[in-house]
């Protein structure tokens, strides 16, 4: 036996010095790759090895050069499948030929469909094994463009056992977009939480913002150390904490005297009866700012990589025990802005036993990134420096045909001045890196958060929506899909991904399928005054104006000679808006939906279809 096994080993180790080809990580079993478009399959392998890649009955060959790259070019294929590819000794099975969207952005591109279970329970039962779903890994490289992406990856259909494994949004976007052409839909999701736009171009296409381009000194100060003073010891079940200050949960550390960025250890013990010892159980957390690492007892719980999603966390069985247990968060903040936020769940409840977790914790600082005053100190946290996310996460995909792009982001950059010229940037740079300069991009414009404001006011969520909005008039190939109804005013991860995706598709089939839709809502066109009314202009309106609840026109604002808004009667006249306050002799300019939160606003075209926020001032 001994022999046989020693003689197994050596033929695995012989074998492998002939299994040299190496495939980037996107290409594998159940892959969708693009219909009608010429096809790139691409790899490694030993220098100027010979390789062989049989596809849909023909084989082409080629030779890796004296670096090991290869690649070979396929014709156009019909959409269909499933097909076999082989490359030299590796056999790809189950290749579907179809569209493929690159789906991109922060937090809410990847918010994970098992959050929406509950809320769509067919997503449970689903059975479409014609459409894919592949997650790019995250890698944030600032100093160099790589070509692959780390830890592989793997592609996944919408059948029910592996439908959890997608994110929201390209699930219904997929399921939209197959039902309406019967066509194989590939979802390639780049995505990161918390991500700002300016990591998603490249560092060519960001040489007018001289701040985003890292030096030496940056590059140098992204292996800094940090030095926190609770890792591995205040975890513990038994550490002293008596000593620590007093923190009310939920609520800002900033309101309760912890002002600096940095890391903060609250800790909280409670009783778990005998009953319960050993039991599987589950944490809730509400939602915090930034991230976080739980423990309970010294054992690690789970943890949460940037500020949005709500953190439920399972405490697996043989951790708890009868009586006293304590709870640890590691919570950084990077700008400080931390926070517990109010109005969520944060108990620990193991069937019918539940604690509440408000009330008294003890907190500690364990790092104060505010304490010193060199660059390194300063840092900015690596997913919004420039070009870190492009390189690591757009570039190694730039082989792979796709359909076009869905873009959903923007809620990192809120109240900046520049997303206009970034969008425009990130458009221009991935058009070019796909070599196609009518390469469609289907935007998604920030659903609305946060509470209401009883009186106008100024909003930097309300400024992205205009920049995204002006990115879609202005460059072609592109469409907007608006969703302010579609949001939740304490939750910045709406569950409502359904009606986002159908609108996206609705622009799709416009700009993509060329089909004679309307895919927009009103779109502001001009405004004039006249004596004491405003009056607005529109285009895009379908077959008229209306109001999506039969009551008069809400959320618009009208400013008088101070620059100063009120919020304003508004009475729809054919394809106008005519604005006006009987206090306001001479209007100066006017606002609609403009703020976080405008869930009220009630402008649609007969379509059905939300008209985009606007302003005609530019004051600011």
């Amino acid at each position: 036996m001994r022999i046989s096994i020693l003689f197994l080993v050596a033929l695995c180790q012989i074998q492998l010095l002939f299994a040299a080809i190496r495939l980037p990580s996107l290409v594998g079993d159940k892959m969708l790759l693009q219909r009608d478009a010429e096809l790139k399959i691409w790899g490694w392998a030993d220098p100027n090895e010979k390789v062989t890649v049989r596809f849909a009955g023909k084989y082409i060959y080629t030779e890796a050069d004296k670096k090991g790259n290869w690649y070979v070019l396929l014709p156009a294929q019909q959409a269909g499948g499933p097909h076999v590819m082989e490359i030299n000794e590796i056999i790809i099975r189950d290749i579907l030929i179809g569209d493929v969207w690159l789906c991109s952005g922060q937090s809410n591109m990847e918010t994970p469909i098992i959050r929406l279970l509950e809320k769509y329970p067919e997503i449970n039962i689903s059975n479409n094994h014609m459409i894919r779903y592949f997650k790019v890994s995250t890698q944030q490289t600032v100093q160099s463009v790589q070509d692959d992406i780390p830890n592989g990856g793997k592609w996944f259909s919408a059948v029910a056992s592996e439908v959890t494994n997608w994110t929201a949004l390209a699930y219904f976007y997929a399921q939209e977009a197959y039902n309406h052409t019967k066509v194989p839909q590939g979802m390639l999701v780049s995505s990161l939480g918390g991500s700002a736009i300016e990591s998603w171009i490249s560092q060519d296409h960001l040489k007018e913002f001289p701040n985003l381009i890292l030096d030496r000194v940056a590059l140098d100060s992204l292996r800094y150390v940090e030095k926190d003073h609770g890792v591995h010891t205040w975890i513990q079940n038994d550490w002293d904490d008596s000593n620590w200050l007093d923190f009310n949960l939920p609520g800002t550390l900033r309101s309760q005297g912890i002002r600096n960025r940095g890391v903060v250890y609250f800790r909280k013990s409670i009783a778990i009866p005998e009953s319960k010892e050993g039991r599987h159980g589950r944490l809730y957390l509400g939602t915090m700012t930034d991230s976080d690492s739980v423990f309970i007892n010294g054992k690690f719980i789970g943890s949460t990589s940037y500020m949005y999603p709500p953190r439920v966390y399972d405490i697996p069985a043989g951790i708890l025990k009868a009586g006293k247990n304590t709870i640890t968060i590691r919570l950084r903040s990077n700008s400080r802005n931390g926070e517990f936020i109010a109005d969520k769940e944060y108990k620990l409840k193991v069937d019918d036993f539940e604690v509440g977790l408000t009330g008294l914790w003890k907190y500690k600082q364990g790092l104060n990134l505010d304490a010193g005053t060199s660059y390194k100190s300063r840092l900015r946290n690596m997913s919004v420096a420039g070009s870190g996310l492009y390189n690591g996460m757009i570039y190694p995909l730039k082989n792979y045909s796709i359909k076009g792009v869905v873009w959903y982001q923007g809620e990192s950059n809120a109240g900046q001045d520049n997303y206009a010229r970034y969008l425009e940037l990130l458009i221009a740079n991935w058009r070019t890196l796909w070599n196609n300069e009518k390469l469609p991009f289907l935007l998604v414009q920030l659903p609305n958060f946060m509470q209401k404001n009883d009186m106008p006011s100024e909003s930097g969520w309300a400024k992205i929506r205009e920049a995204q909005f002006k990115i879609s008039k202005i460059i072609p190939h592109t469409a907007l899909a608006v969703t302010y109804d579609t949001g939740e005013w304490n939750d910045i991860h709406p569950l409502n991904k359904k009606d986002i995706a159908e609108r996206l598709f609705l622009g799709a089939r416009k700009i993509v399928y060329n089909e004679k839709v309307v895919h927009s809502g009103p779109q502001f066109q001009n405004y004039t005054i006249d004596k004491d009314k405003i009056i607005l202009t529109f285009e895009t309106l379908g077959a008229g104006l209306k109001t999506n609840d039969g009551q008069m026109l809400r959320q618009f604002a009208i400013a008088n000679e101070s620059k100063k808004f009120f919020w304003a009667n508004a009475v729809i006249k054919g394809n106008k808006i005519i604005v006006s306050h009987p206090e306001i002799k001479e209007p100066k300019a006017v606002r609609y939906a403009w703020a976080d939160n405008p869930e009220e606003a009630n402008l649609i075209n007969h379509e059905g279809l939300l008209a985009s926020p606007f302003r005609t001032d530019n004051w600011e």
